[in-house]
């Protein structure tokens, strides 16, 4: 309360209205499995496109696990479509906006994926051990691809007179091209015998007379000078302006001239997709307004990085041991090498050098198991994994894991994993309240056996789709099923954005369909559909569909999935909507705030079609008084509040009664 401690007028503003509540998105889905390449550790960031989903995991090339019985036979592998990729497709192509990404990832040894991370080198030949290493950031196959480096010069930023001289541009510790003063000279890339360079030689092309230096400020000079180190050699040093005439400076009249020197890398995958960054400083102390941007510095290790930088960065650069100079790490990386190619540019674009360094050896892994699907959480850094770092992330209402029950018929292992999978997505689902797990059936799944999985499930917060959606492979033109988990969770989404969450996400097309693995007919739904068996149907006419919106309870209260998701959309609109009640004063003017605002949010929902009955007092009602509250909830700090709403269901049966009519018969 203000206070009022001297005579005036005070002007206050005041509130007369109560509280709203803004409904929550109900479209935000999450999905958990392996990928190509990406983050295993890393906080998930939401994707809201296919080439988002690219960006970061990897195209939708085959995964290859490793057979652990037989880690040195290829032919031993396990080869399956990338089911997360064809699910991100299916979910936006179908609908979806927003989506969140768990991947899973089991190394082959157990020193943190390294053995399954792509590496390369720059060094001279195999013996040497005092090589630049590039690695990819994350495990996987989408880690082998090509990084072509290239040192490049730019302009030429000298200028002035001679006493007044210029270097537009340049900064601390960059290297620059020089032309030469020294005699004799050979060309820094070795290319050709040595030659007599008179000082006063004129730059002629990219690889003509010149030599590599480092620019420095002298601060007590108040000038650049240019050497080969970092320690000052008078001797050796050139500057650009001196009034010593001992010392040698430049003198764009003599022909003089100062090109900055940077790297270029473009990392090649093996699609041919191409990601270049441009201008790289070599130094390891280079800084731009105070802040490290060398070449090191902006590809280091995840530790040194931000979530979002690290996603955006697909390979860690580390220098030998003890370089620290700019000059040193340019003729580390021109060198020729064993295991990279000369690529020789056109010298009109002002390129040096360049090499290629293949990046190899990245692997997928082994077959993720539970373990992984239900993942870790170090309570050291707060890394998480699989289920455990879609935990933290409140938007997301539907959480599925395509292609985990993937042959799960083929052998007892592979259905008591599959069925341990979604085991956990239920418990996520049940634990975290506002979500419902998409479950898959198995593919090449008989009626019998998808009964006999439903049987062992009983759940309100997951639904169970059968069979799997035919689709065409945009990378190899051949048709393969895909599993059921991507595509409803794309109608979800579409169903709330067109419709609203109340409306069940059935009687849907599947856009991406052209077919299913087992064509339905009615009398099979007939079996299927009573035990909360959600199924895809083709109608003549009217194409391929999503047939069916019923949980997995046998609770005939959550019967529905609209039911259920509407009633998470409420729960969690109220939970979000009326935090700032906590800690108020426990009485009356609180109750009727209470009252006032979810009864305004639920009348919206009655106006909007959402609950059923001609009159609000019929759709829902609010009590917050003291009929909800005891003394005892008063002292112990609890405000009760009791709301009761009339929800609509479904019409899954439409039913006309027809009978003959006679002319003169009375209705």
């Amino acid at each position: 309360m203000p206070e009022y401690l001297a005579p005036g007028v005070y002007i206050e503003e005041t509130s007369f209205r109560s509280k709203s509540i803004e409904g929550v998105s109900t479209t935000t889905t999450g999905f958990v499995g392996p990928a190509r390449f990406g983050p295993v550790t890393l906080e998930p960031d939401i994707i809201t496109s296919l080439e988002d989903f690219e960006r970061i995991y990897g195209d939708g090339q085959q995964l290859r696990f490793q057979d652990p019985d037989n880690p040195t036979d290829p032919t031993q592998d396990t080869v399956v479509d990338n089911f997360l990729w064809h699910a991100v497709r299916a979910f936006f192509i179908e609908g979806g906006k927003r989506l969140y990404i768990a991947r899973t990832f089991k190394p082959i040894t157990d020193d943190q994926g390294d053995s399954c991370t792509a590496k390369g080198y720059i060094r001279q030949d195999e013996a040497d051990t005092n090589s630049v290493e590039i690695q990819a950031r994350f495990p996987g196959s989408g880690g082998n691809a090509r990084l072509r480096v290239t040192a490049r010069m730019g302009r030429n930023v000298l200028s002035g007179d001679k006493g007044s001289v210029s270097a537009s541009g340049i900064q601390n510790y960059d290297v620059v091209w020089l032309t030469d003063i020294s005699s004799p000279y050979q060309s820094p890339l070795n290319l050709g015998s040595p030659v007599e360079s008179p000082w006063g030689s004129p730059f002629e092309s990219p690889l003509g007379w010149g030599d590599f230096y480092l620019a420095i400020y002298d601060k007590d000079e108040k000038t650049w000078r240019f050497g080969k180190s970092k320690t000052k050699d008078a001797a050796n040093d050139i500057r650009l302006n001196s009034t010593d005439t001992s010392l040698r400076v430049l003198d764009p009249d003599q022909g003089h001239e100062v090109h900055l020197v940077t790297l270029t890398l473009t990392l090649i995958d093996e699609a041919g997709k191409e990601t270049t960054w441009a201008d790289l400083p070599l130094d390891p102390e280079h800084e731009h307004n105070g802040v490290p941007d060398s070449l090191a510095a902006r590809f280091p290790e995840t530790s040194a990085l931000s979530p979002g930088q690290a996603r955006g960065l697909p390979i860690v650069i580390t220098l030998p041991s003890g370089m620290d100079n700019g000059i040193a790490v340019l003729n580390k990386i021109i060198q020729v090498t064993a295991d990279a190619s000369i690529v020789k540019n056109d010298p009109t674009r002002n390129a040096i050098y360049a090499i290629e360094v293949r990046l190899k050896d990245g692997k997928d892994g082994l077959l993720p198991t539970p373990k992984e699907y239900e993942g870790t959480e170090d309570p050291d850094t707060d890394a998480r994994t699989g289920l455990k770092a879609l935990e933290g992330i409140e938007d997301i209402s539907i959480v599925a894991a395509p292609g985990s029950t993937y042959g799960m018929t083929e052998s007892k292992t592979a259905y008591k994993n599959a069925f341990a999978i979604q085991g956990l997505l239920i418990a996520h689902a049940t634990n975290l309240r506002y979500r419902i797990a998409v479950l898959d059936s198995g593919n090449d799944m008989s009626i019998a056996e998808v009964r006999d999985l439903k049987g062992m499930i009983d759940s309100k917060y997951a639904a169970l789709y059968y069979p799997w959606v035919r689709i065409l492979d945009p990378i190899t033109s051949q048709e393969i099923v895909m599993p059921p988990s991507g595509f409803v969770t794309g109608i979800y989404a579409r169903n709330d954005i067109t419709r609203a969450v109340y409306k069940a996400p059935a009687n849907e097309v599947v856009n991406l369909s052209i077919g299913f693995e087992k064509l339905l007919n009615k009398s099979q739904q007939d079996v299927l559909n009573p035990e909360g068996v959600n199924c895809f149907r083709f109608f003549e006419g009217r194409g391929f569909r999503l047939w069916g919106a019923r949980t997995t309870s046998s609770d005939p209260e959550w019967k529905y999935v609209n039911l259920r998701r509407y009633f998470a959309y409420l729960e969690h609109s109220i939970d979000r909507g009326t935090q700032w009640a906590v800690f108020e004063p426990n009485g009356e003017a609180l109750w009727d705030n209470v009252r006032r605002t979810i009864d305004s949010f639920l009348f919206n929902e009655w106006q909007n079609g959402a609950l059923l009955g001609d009159k609000p007092e019929k759709a829902y009602f609010v009590k917050c008084d003291r009929s909800t509250m005891t003394q005892n909830d008063l002292d112990n700090g609890r405000l009760v509040c009791l709301i009761g709403v009339a929800p609509l269901r479904p019409a899954e049966y439409v039913i006309f009664r027809i009978g003959q009519w006679t002319a003169d018969a009375k209705r």
